[in-house]
């Protein structure tokens, strides 16, 4: 690898939930790519409350002698994004990079993004995934999430759901600052970075366990990507509600045509109209009614101010005394 890197310590962040089948090679490739990457470094693995064997076996791979493998364990599930968070707060380099610990993005990839944002000067280093491997299903759900949240936030990146990518510590500190509990990494990153990059990576099929992303869970994404970074649905809910009034008086105005033109049996005498029109305005407010909803749910939780996450054990070993730090 060139000699260009200028990072002191790099760090890779790694938030697991129930990977334990995984967890051996996912240790293995990743300090085995780390070593290649021309500088100091260490891998923070967050236990996002496991309910397997996970955290049992961090905590033996963090105490091992000499180790580089730091281990952030979480007293329950809190979700992916504020295990991340939880690894950022612990983290110590200048240049900290996220994984996923399925494996379908290839630890192999970390050298690339460290020599890229070195060479470039970039703030953030995002990664697009190449002939994903995931069901059709999970395919099409990110393309119309992907297009939505461009749309409403402005953001322009061709993958929000990859993990992989590489943040300066400059963006890091940023993003630690911010206090809102509903977060998407990737936007809020992007929202603070001057000059960002995005290079296409290999995705593989999942060898152990299945996606922690179920349908329920995609859609609950879709509203958290959605309102905690823009008030954009609101102002559609004006134009919508006011395009569905439109639409309404001209329907009326018609209909009141059709009256004097065709009699008042064409259309048993306007009721089942009457109930077109109802269910129609009624659905419109409660679509309206749940949107109002999502955005005071996030302020009550922003006023509760409520941590994102609780440390309930953080195990690194220094490298100077080669003492274990438990937080």
């Amino acid at each position: 690898m060139s000699e260009v890197n200028t990072f002191q310590l790099v760090s890779v962040v790694i938030p697991v939930y129930n990977e334990e089948a995984s967890l051996p090679e996912l240790l293995r490739r990743t300090l085995a790519a780390c070593e290649q990457i021309g500088s100091a470094y260490e891998v923070v693995l967050v236990d996002d409350g496991s309910r397997d064997r996970s955290a049992e076996m961090l905590t033996a791979a963090a105490n091992a002698p000499d180790s580089r493998i730091v281990a952030v364990i979480l007293n329950r599930n809190y979700g992916q994004h504020s295990a991340v968070m939880a690894g950022f707060e612990s983290a110590r380099g200048d240049l900290i990079i996220t994984l996923d610990a399925d494996l379908q993005n290839p630890p192999e990839e970390i050298p690339r993004l460290v020599k890229t944002a070195a060479e470039g000067g970039y703030d953030v280093v995002g990664t697009i995934r190449m002939n994903r491997q995931d069901s059709f299903f999970r395919k099409s759900a990110s393309k119309v999430i992907n297009r939505m949240v461009k749309r409403a936030t402005g953001q322009e990146m061709s993958d929000y759901g990859c993990m992989l990518r590489a943040y300066r510590r400059s963006i890091i500190d940023a993003m630690l600052q911010c206090q809102e509990r509903s977060t998407f990494i990737p936007i809020l990153a992007n929202s603070f970075a001057r000059n960002t990059i995005e290079l296409p990576v290999l995705h593989a099929e999942r060898e152990h366990g299945e996606s922690k992303y179920d349908l329920l869970k995609l859609i609950n994404l879709m509203f958290d990507l959605i309102t905690s970074m823009t008030t954009a649905p609101l102002r559609l809910l004006s134009f919508v509600g006011g395009a569905i009034a439109g639409l309404g008086f001209a329907l009326a105005l018609l209909l009141l045509i059709l009256r004097f033109a065709l009699g008042a049996t064409w259309a048993a005498d306007g009721v089942f109209t009457l109930f077109a029109l109802l269910f129609i305005f009624i659905g419109a407010q409660f679509v309206g009614m749940g949107l109002l909803g999502e955005y005071i749910g996030r302020i009550y939780t922003d006023v509760r101010a409520r941590p994102r996450y609780f440390i309930q054990t953080l195990i690194r070993q220094n490298a100077e005394s080669s003492s274990v730090e438990k937080k």
